[in-house]
């Protein structure tokens, strides 16, 4: 049977938040914001290991105490120049453990409202999918297509169109091969695709949010209050 591995890359330094130091490890309800994110993964029954992927000269990780996440989680410093550097140097770290068929989880370090649920039904409709695929929701809101000026140039139709979250789930030696062939890419999804493949889109929900800017910061933290 085929086991279950997370990857969390983590040598983001986010610079868009605009913070003195990376959002993973900004203060979310006490714990640093990435204290969260693999909170979520480790407590799931069936991945086995969660590597996080540290740039090298991280030097932020280790004022944190991280006992209280168990043995499923190993830190790796190998974090690339981009997320597709630093995912496949991940899978590398993983090569000990993990075979062709495994499958693999990559989660960003910033969505630390993964929730339960959410995490079982990607496993479950994954199962014995011959591809993998991706949380993601269907696109709700109107898209304005700006011109150089920041005025609107054209109305997008939104129809069939989702927005793409994580985890993303792929088995690990096609996945290994795609990231290889293809790095200009912002999601592992878009290295399956290049290699002619289709990822399903699994319906998560829109609290699984990205934080990427200060408000995103305070929204995080009140969704987790709120299950709490």
């Amino acid at each position: 049977m085929p086991r279950y591995f997370a990857i969390v890359p983590a040598a983001g330094s986010g610079s868009r938040f605009g913070a003195e130091k990376p959002k993973q490890y900004l203060s979310l309800l006490g714990r640093p914001l990435i204290h969260h994110t693999l909170a979520a993964l480790v407590a799931c029954p069936e991945i086995e290991r969660v590597w996080v992927v540290l740039s090298p000269d991280d030097a932020e990780w280790s004022r944190h105490d991280w006992s209280d996440l168990g043995a499923k989680l190993e830190t790796v410093r190998c974090g690339g120049a981009t997320r597709a550097d630093s995912v496949g140097n991940g899978l590398r770290a993983a090569a000990m453990v993990a075979t062709d068929d495994d499958w693999v989880l990559v989660h960003d370090a910033a969505r630390p409202c993964l929730s339960a649920d959410m995490l079982a039904a990607l496993l479950r409709e994954l199962a014995d999918d011959p591809v993998g695929g991706i949380l993601a929701v269907p696109v709700a809101d109107t898209l304005k297509r700006a011109d150089a000026e920041q005025r609107v140039a054209a109305t997008e139709p939104r129809d069939g169109l989702w927005q793409a979250q994580t985890p993303q789930m792929f088995r690990y030696g096609r996945l290994a091969e795609a990231l290889e062939n293809c790095r200009a890419v912002t999601d592992e999804a878009g290295a399956i695709e290049a290699m002619g493949h289709k990822p399903k889109l699994v319906k998560g929900d829109s609290t699984n949010l990205k934080v990427t800017f200060p408000a995103d910061l305070a929204l995080a933290a009140m969704i987790l209050r709120g299950r709490k």
